[in-house]
């Protein structure tokens, strides 16, 4: 039986609590007529202005809350699950709160910051549904630790093999197992490639000098071919498992200091409205 996520906690609990906060402020602000106009210096203003403010702590406490030891998977999926729909309410409450006005200010200012750590959030959720489960079906039992100890066992291996055939194919097995990288740059890590892989590049030497090989020399270097190809299937598996960590983990270099950014420009908000309006 598959598990549920943590979009369907409780039967969508959050999602059920959002969706009635959302549609009460749009009905409120719909049937609201204020003599100077929807602002944030309304009654109805402040008041979502208010609720905004206390949504946005409440999720940036979630931050602080999953780092917790006595927090149970079951209390940080219900956490994880209210943080992606208060995070989607948000929108449409900070939205309403503007009167769907923006300027060059310090106000406006909280409210793209806002927007932009909420869509790199959704990104986040993206990534935490799918690359987990992608990650399990290509690894299978198999870790990235396991993964390095079999390369370095076929490197040894093709090295021995490769002691029997020409200079040029030693020199090509040495340099595919100092050079091939696993990881490597932030570009290579989220791309999962190597250009140019001295391991594949050693491939395709191998299957070229070998045509040229007879006897003892020619099965030998089947052997090595085979061990390569073999090397060359677990470098590929290895590097997507750094590749899917990489795309997983990469949003949070953007969300978290986007999101003190956020909080920052929102407590110069607060302040300016109460203390210079």
């Amino acid at each position: 039986m598959q598990r549920s996520t943590f979009l369907e906690y409780d039967n969508y609990r959050y999602l059920k609590i959002s969706a009635f906060l959302a549609a009460l402020a749009i009905i409120t602000y719909l049937f609201s007529k204020p003599a100077i106009g929807h602002y944030g210096g309304t009654w109805l203003g402040y008041t979502l202005g208010t609720a905004g403010a206390a949504i946005i702590f409440f999720l940036l406490w979630f931050g602080v809350r999953k780092r917790q030891y006595k927090s149970s998977a079951i209390d940080l999926k219900s956490w994880l699950s209210a943080h992606v729909y208060l995070g989607v309410l948000l929108i449409i409450i900070v939205t309403l709160h503007t009167g769907f006005e923006l300027g060059w200010n310090i106000h406006s200012l909280a409210y793209v910051l806002m927007m932009i750590v909420i869509f790199s959030g959704f990104y986040g959720v993206y990534a935490y549904l799918r690359f987990p489960r992608m990650m399990t079906e290509k690894m299978g039992e198999e870790t990235l630790e396991s993964l390095f100890m079999k390369i370095a066992d076929l490197d040894r291996e093709a090295r021995r093999v490769a002691l029997q055939l020409p200079d040029e194919i030693n020199r090509i097995v040495l340099n595919g197992s100092q050079q091939t990288r696993i990881g490597g740059s932030f570009f290579q890590q989220l791309s999962g490639r190597q250009k140019n892989c001295p391991t594949s590049l050693a491939l395709e030497k191998i299957q070229s000098i070998g045509s040229q090989l007879k006897d003892e020399q020619a099965k030998a270097n089947r052997e090595l071919y085979f061990l390569t190809l073999k090397k060359q299937a677990l470098v590929t598996q290895a590097r997507e498992d750094v590749m899917f960590r990489a795309r997983l983990e990469i949003w949070l270099y953007f969300h978290v200091p986007l999101s003190i950014a956020m909080l920052a420009a929102l407590i110069a908000h607060v302040v300016s409205v109460f203390f210079y309006w």
